[in-house]
């Protein structure tokens, strides 16, 4: 007879995740142990790996939660009929928040993603590169000249991403400028210095 779930099972993966995403974030991922998550979880070894057979297994899931979470967002964000650069304004705000809110785990997936076997790096590259797609198309959309300019539409789609992914060693939430306010800057400095650009 196959052994029940507990009914619990979703949440406790959930905290492992998200202490090993603290730790690993904090000391990079071989400078954590699965002990150190069991401490942190205020948990044992052996009950972390019921739900994991590897700390891999653990990194994983840091970056594939985080990465379909981005993932969802902009296929919110990017629905409906608005005009493109309030699409662009929504998704970006959309980021931002996912990127205060989750701060470690956008960490983890910036510095960690190298120690994640190919096959596995490989899905969350996948939808990072459908992303980075989402908004060039929005971009071309935005800026008719992009699209007409051969091979400008990703690096136009990484600047944006350049000015938003690496908020996470600088910004203060708390600050004087909060996550909106920094997320509609960045969309006015991108609809307001495309058109330049691409000339």
């Amino acid at each position: 007879m196959a052994r029940t779930q507990a009914a619990d099972y979703d949440e406790r993966k959930d905290a492992i995740v998200e202490a090993a995403a603290a730790l690993f974030a904090a000391r990079g991922f071989n400078g954590a142990s699965v002990a150190d998550i069991a401490e942190r979880c205020e948990s044992s070894k052996s009950l972390i790996y019921h739900y994991y057979q590897s700390k891999e297994d653990i990194l994983y899931d840091v970056m594939i939660s985080h990465v379909r979470a981005l993932e969802q967002a902009a296929g919110e964000a990017t629905a409906g009929a608005a005009a493109p650069a309030q699409k662009l304004r929504d998704l970006t705000q959309a980021f931002m928040a996912l990127y205060v809110g989750a701060a470690n785990r956008h960490k983890v997936l910036l510095n960690d993603l190298d120690k994640l076997p190919d096959a596995r790096s490989g899905e969350i590259v996948a939808v990072q590169r459908g992303l980075i797609d989402k908004v060039g198309e929005l971009l071309a959309a935005i800026e008719p000249a992009l699209a007409k300019r051969k091979g400008a539409r990703v690096p136009a789609a990484m600047l944006y991403f350049g000015m938003i992914n690496w908020t996470h060693t600088w910004f203060d939430p708390k600050g004087s400028i909060g996550a909106a306010q920094l997320a509609d800057m960045a969309v006015d400095m991108t609809l307001k210095g495309l058109s330049g650009a691409v000339k």
